[in-house]
């Protein structure tokens, strides 16, 4: 299976965190259900042309907090996740999106109405999608 996975090296978040936050992503957003198989360390590993342990790292920290499961010489699997905490994944990763945007718009000298105007103007052209 290959995941839709875009790694950005020139990014400061690292690798794991990237692939760890997209899986996340595409868990709590429904792309990749309860128990759908996911890669071998190693196949993705390849699959990113990232190191081995720094895939393993991602896969261990999605595993410790519940997302994916590994199943000894099965392979590693999308685990069932509540509700709830498929929304809160969803709205923590919006919030620090848009967090991450005011924080560029102030560096930049803009004032909090003029973000305020272009985020307006964002969702104003959205709506006619």
């Amino acid at each position: 299976m290959k995941l839709p996975i875009e790694l950005s090296k020139d990014s400061r978040e690292p690798i794991y965190h990237q692939i760890e936050n997209q899986l996340k992503a595409l868990i709590a957003g429904g792309q990749l259900a309860a128990g759908t198989s996911l890669p071998s360390i190693r196949a993705l590993s390849k699959e990113l042309e990232v190191s081995i342990i720094t895939t393993r790292r991602a896969y261990q920290n999605l595993e410790n907090n519940g997302f994916i499961r590994t199943a000894q010489g099965k392979g590693t699997f999308v685990a069932e996740i509540a509700a709830a905490t498929k929304q809160q994944v969803k709205h923590d990763a919006v919030y620090q999106t848009m967090e991450d945007a005011v924080e560029t718009a102030l560096r930049y000298d803009y004032s909090t109405d003029q973000v305020e105007e272009i985020f307006h103007n964002i969702i104003n052209t959205r709506k006619g999608d």
